[in-house]
C-alpha cells in the first residue's frame, strides 16, 4: 500500500523501522538512521530559531559531509528548500546567486550543533520545492533551477533500480544535481549511502568491495578514469554486489561504454539522458545499447522532438535541435530564477543537437553552443574529444574553437596527459587522423597540468575559450 510522506518525515519513518542501520558514511565516519534523525531534528530547531520556515530558500555552501546532509534534512523538516552551491565558489559568484535567490539564510562556514535543542521529531510538513539548484552553464552567468514535484515520496517504492535498505555509492559533489538527487533518493528508500570523497578511481572500487555497494551512478569522466586503471588493478576488486550502474550528465564515447559492458556485462549498465529541469528523459539499457550503439535511448518520461532551425520536425537521421515537453505541459517540472528557456511554442530546448533513428532511439551529437564551424564544416567537439581520449596516454581532452582568419574558427584541443606519460603532439595528431576525417583533426594541441573538468565531469568551455583568445590579443 502506497504511503506518501513529506521528505523530512521519511527520515523519522526509517529511524523508527531500524534506528541502528547505517544511513550515511563519509570517510570512516558512519551515522545510523537514529543518529541522523536526532541530529537533523536538533538542527531544524536551530534553523527555525534563525527564522527559517516553510517556503523559505536556504543557500548551502558546504562541502560533502555530515553537516550538508543534516542541513538538507533539517530544511525539509521545516518545509524549506535547500539551495546548494559549491563550497569553493568565488565570493562574487556566490553573491550573484544570493542576489537572485534572496534566501532566508546563507550557510557558508558551518553551524555547530547546539545540544540545548530537543531531538524529538517535528510535526510533518511538506515543502514547496524539494531543491533549487544553481547552474552557470558554460557562460558562468548564474541561474537557479527550482524543481517542482518530488515533495512527497513513498519510502518503500524506490525507482531506477534502487533497493529498499540497499547500499549506494556517491562519487560526486552534492551541490550538483545528479549526486544530490541520487544520494537522497537512496536515503529516501532507507539505503546506506557511502560518499567516496574526492574522486579516486581505485578508491571507488575499494569502497564498492568493502561496503558491498549494489547501486551507483557515474559520469563518463569517472568511467574513463576507472577504465584506464591497469587491468590487473581494475579486476582485483570484487564488484559482484553491483546490481545497477547508471551513467548520465555528459556524452559517453562508444569505445568507453563498450569497454564497461565487456567488463561488467550489459545487464547492470543503464544510461539516462535528461537535465535538471526534468521536462523529459531518455533511457537505454546496456543490452539495448548493443544493438543501438551510441544512442541514449528512447523517451521514457515526457515528450521529445527534433526540430530544424525553422522549428519544423526533422526526418529520421536528420540532425536538429532537441526539444522536450513534460507530459503535464510546459512549466510543470521546474521554473527558473534569473533565466528564460529557449522555446518553440510549448517545446523547450536543453541546447543539444541530435537525431532520432527510424525506431525512435535518440543519438546526441553535441551542444549547439559548442559546435565549431571550421572552413564551412561543422565540427562537434564531443566526437573529437572521444577520439582523443581513446588514446591510452590521455586522461582528459576538451576541444574548443578559436578564431582563425582563414577558416573562421580552428579546432583547438586541450589535453591532460595520464600520469607518468609524455605523449607528444605529432603522435596524438596521427592517432586522431586515423579515426576522424582531416578537417576534424585539431590544428593545435595544448598540454595542460591543471584539471580540465571539475569533480562532476563538467567543463566551462566559454572560460577556456576566452582565456586563450585573451592571450592572442
Amino acid at each position: 500500500m502506497s504511503q506518501l510522506l513529506p521528505l523530512g518525515a521519511i527520515f523519522t519513518f526509517h529511524a523508527r523501522r531500524d534506528p541502528d542501520r547505517p544511513m550515511i558514511t563519509f570517510a570512516d565516519e558512519t551515522m545510523t538512521r537514529g543518529e541522523i534523525e536526532a541530529r537533523a531534528n536538533r538542527r531544524a530547531r536551530m534553523l527555525a530559531a534563525k527564522g527559517v520556515g516553510q517556503g523559505d530558500f536556504v543557500t548551502i555552501a558546504l562541502p560533502n559531509g555530515l553537516e550538508f546532509v543534516e542541513t538538507c534534512i533539517a530544511l525539509w523538516k521545516l518545509g524549506a528548500t535547500p539551495q546548494p552551491v559549491s563550497s569553493s565558489l568565488p565570493a562574487a559568484e556566490l553573491r550573484g546567486i544570493v542576489d537572485l535567490v534572496c534566501p532566508k539564510l546563507v550557510i557558508e562556514h558551518g553551524m555547530a550543533l547546539d545540544e540545548s535543542f530537543p531531538v524529538d521529531p517535528l510535526p510533518p510538513i511538506e515543502c514547496n520545492y524539494w531543491r533549487a539548484g544553481a547552474s552557470g552553464g558554460s557562460t558562468g552567468t548564474p541561474k537557479i533551477i527550482v524543481t517542482h514535484g518530488g515533495t512527497m515520496v513513498d519510502p518503500m517504492a524506490p525507482v531506477m533500480g534502487i533497493q529498499v535498505d540497499g547500499v549506494q555509492l556517491n562519487p560526486g559533489p552534492l551541490y550538483h544535481s545528479a549526486p544530490l538527487s541520487f544520494s537522497f533518493m537512496g536515503m529516501f528508500a532507507g539505503s546506506h549511502v557511502v560518499d567516496s570523497g574526492r574522486f579516486d578511481p581505485a578508491a571507488v572500487l575499494a569502497l564498492i568491495e568493502r561496503y558491498k555497494v549494489d547501486w551507483l551512478f557515474l559520469v563518463p569522466t569517472m568511467m574513463h578514469r576507472i577504465f584506464r586503471l591497469p587491468v590487473e588493478v581494475r579486476e582485483s576488486f570484487d564488484l559482484s554486489s553491483i546490481r545497477t550502474i547508471w551513467h548520465t550528465a555528459a556524452h559517453c564515447p562508444v569505445w568507453l561504454k563498450q569497454g564497461w559492458i565487456d567488463w561488467l556485462g550489459p545487464d547492470r549498465i543503464f544510461e539516462m539522458y535528461s537535465q535538471t529541469e526534468a521536462q523529459a528523459a531518455c533511457v537505454i539499457t546496456g543490452r539495448e545499447w548493443l544493438t543501438h550503439k551510441g544512442s541514449v535511448g528512447k523517451v521514457a518520461v515526457g515528450k521529445l522532438a527534433i526540430l530544424d532551425e525553422q522549428g519544423r520536425p526533422c526526418a529520421p537521421n536528420e540532425i536538429g535541435e532537441i526539444y522536450f515537453l513534460p507530459d503535464a505541459g510546459r512549466n510543470a517540472t521546474y521554473h527558473y530564477i534569473g533565466a528564460e528557456a529557449k522555446a518553440v511554442g510549448e517545446w523547450e530546448s536543453p541546447g543539444d543537437l541530435g537525431y532520432l533513428d527510424e525506431e525512435g532511439y535518440l543519438y546526441i551529437v553535441d551542444r549547439r553552443a559548442d559546435m565549431i564551424v571550421s572552413g564551412g564544416a561543422n565540427v562537434y567537439p564531443a566526437e573529437v574529444e572521444a577520439a582523443i581520449e581513446a588514446h591510452p596516454d590521455v586522461e582528459c581532452a576538451v576541444v574548443i574553437g578559436l578564431p582563425d582568419e582563414d577558416l573562421g574558427h580552428r579546432v583547438h584541443a586541450l589535453i591532460e596527459r595520464k600520469a607518468g606519460t609524455d605523449i607528444k603532439e605529432d603522435e596524438l595528431r596521427d592517432h586522431v587522423a586515423g579515426l576522424l576525417v582531416r578537417y576534424k583533426v585539431p590544428r593545435d594541441f595544448e598540454f595542460v597540468t591543471t584539471p580540465l573538468r571539475n569533480s562532476a565531469g563538467k567543463v566551462r568551455r566559454g572560460a577556456l575559450r576566452e582565456e586563450r583568445i585573451g592571450r592572442g590579443r
